[in-house]
């Protein structure tokens, strides 16, 4: 069986060191490479910005493409009539000839009734795992009330609250009163406390969810109920799913042709809280929704993250998530990307799940906080050494096309994350300030400018997101916040900089030297009441 813990820091030394090192050393390279070219020769120099641009530019155009393709898609799923297709699909025919049916969906109905699916949408029970620290009742609250409104029945639906016991006993006691309160809903429920002090495992949250997997599976084992038939979601606590979510998650778990070797990624959108946030981290929220709009429209290059679903048959396997890394979800595709020899696969659900833009009590701590999310973000970038030493320094069966497209695209990914801001906004101008008199250098910043004010045309895609997302505004605040709405989007070049560039330089220099990041920062969420105050 493959070896798939990612090694404690002390283990990590020669060619493990090595790639974890590369990133940073590649993102530094390419940050200073404009000045250096221009020292040798100014028209490279040129040549280099100006290709790197372009490239950039076509990636814009394709991902505003993608996004308005995906924001339809997802409107689209949104109104679909998921109990009846599951229904079908327990079936295995259209109960209703009449009815309007997505291609796919008779596609499926055709597969199975050759390869019957292994579970039928009758035998699924899901488990919500929502995972809390410190939150407030006011958070948590909103979370499990968004998953009672689902269109499903909740006496299929097992809930588990995890909390920390580091959370205290005001937590404890919350957690408790909250499970007492809806477990009635529910097939079953329970509130697992993780303890703070398990040898091995970094303070985070892949401590707390797996400890919870764990007690559901005895609890499984208890009941003979077969893991096969059990789909887990985790959730943060301001997590809300929409209402078709369990009943699209369902169906997708049923129609899979091998549901032990997937796993089911929503889309995330940042809009709870979107009226109360202040304007930068408004901008970055959208950013952030806008951006797995896209990726859910990519599914070769879709990973878990933040809130995802997997089986507990598929879990076992992986022995659950990882309590070695503060990334926890997006570690977890390359753990089962291992665990099935490359055989693994990662279904978008386009149906959103809500979360809150970073929000906490002062505007100051709420800056903070954002840099701290996205810099826990940006840190994914140490899954790369995992990646190249499971599959390149490790016995496995993964074939190597697949392995390589993977390792090249992540590198790729996380260098562009660190310096593409940078070099789009100021790469033109490096040339003319080494080389004032140069024709070349100065008619460089021209031309970036006419492609940057072009490429301002695709990025209405975002603001155009922004706003068809946006959910009723409270009446606490006048209409002229709807005009901020627009208006907040003059931040866009600072925040893409001082947050995700700096973010993932920050992550990537840190790897480099050795200063691992082994604590999850617990991002502060803060809800605004109906009178104004904020609470967390």
């Amino acid at each position: 069986m493959t070896d798939i813990e990612i090694p404690y820091a002390k283990d990590r030394k020669g060619h493990y060191r090595f790639f974890e090192i590369l990133p940073g050393v590649l993102s530094w390279v390419m940050l200073f490479l404009p000045l250096i070219l221009s020292l040798i020769n100014v028209t490279v120099a040129a040549v280099f910005v100006l290709v790197y641009l372009l490239i950039n530019f076509t990636r814009a155009v394709a991902a505003a493409t993608r996004a308005l393709h995906g924001y339809s898609v997802m409107r689209k799923h949104q109104k679909m009539d998921w109990p009846g297709l599951v229904a079908e699909l327990q079936a295995g025919e259209v109960s209703d000839a009449s009815a309007v049916r997505p291609k796919w969906h008779y596609d499926n109905l055709l597969r199975l009734s050759v390869q019957p699916t292994q579970v039928k949408p009758d035998d699924v029970l899901h488990a919500i795992i929502i995972a809390t620290y410190n939150e407030a009742r006011e958070v948590l609250e909103p979370t499990i009330k968004s998953v009672l409104a689902s269109k499903y029945d909740m006496k299929k639906v097992i809930f588990i609250l995890a909390f920390e016991e580091r959370g205290g006993e005001r937590v404890e006691r919350q957690s408790k009163e909250l499970v007492d309160a809806y477990k009635d809903h529910f097939f079953h429920a329970m509130a697992v406390k993780h303890p703070h002090d398990i040898p091995g495992e970094l303070i985070g949250k892949g401590g707390n969810v797996t400890y919870a997997g764990r007690q559901l599976q005895k609890w499984l084992e208890t009941e003979k109920i077969d893991p096969l038939r059990v789909i887990v979601t985790t959730l943060d606590s301001d997590n809300r799913p929409d209402k078709y979510y369990l009943p699209t998650l369902t169906y997708a778990y049923c129609s899979c042709p091998d549901p032990v070797r997937a796993s089911f990624q929503p889309v995330s959108v940042y809009n709870n809280n979107i009226w109360d946030a202040p304007a930068p981290m408004r901008v970055l929220a959208t950013g952030n929704s806008f951006f797995h709009i896209v990726q859910s429209m990519r599914p070769h290059t879709l990973r878990n993250f933040s809130s995802h679903a997997q089986g507990m048959a598929s879990l076992i396997e992986t022995d659950f998530w990882s309590v070695r890394t503060i990334v926890e979800d997006g570690h977890q595709y390359w753990r089962a990307f291992f665990r099935f020899d490359g055989n693994y696969r990662v279904y978008p659900l386009y149906i959103p799940i809500y979360q809150d833009a970073v929000l906490s009590d002062t505007l100051k701590r709420t800056l903070k906080a954002q840099f701290m999310q996205l810099r826990r973000w940006t840190y994914g970038v140490s899954d790369i050494a995992y990646i190249i030493d499971k599959g390149f320094f490790k016995k496995n069966k993964v074939p190597r096309f697949s392995l390589w497209t993977r390792v090249l695209r992540s590198i790729e990914g996380h260098v562009t994350w660190a310096v593409g801001p940078l070099l789009v906004l100021l790469g033109g101008f490096i040339p003319s300030l080494v080389h004032p008199k140069s024709l070349a250098a100065n008619e460089l910043p021209l031309i970036v400018s006419r492609i940057q004010t072009f490429a301002l045309l695709f990025a209405l895609a975002t603001i155009f997101i922004c706003l068809k997302t946006l959910p009723p505004k409270p009446d606490r605040y006048r209409r002229h916040r709807t005009l901020f709405m627009v208006l907040q989007w003059a931040y866009l070049p600072l925040t893409t900089i001082v947050y995700n560039s700096f973010a993932a330089f920050y992550s990537q220099t840190r790897l480099m030297l050795g200063r691992y990041m082994d604590t999850f920062d617990v991002t502060e969420k803060a809800v605004v009441t109906s009178e104004g105050q904020k609470k967390k």
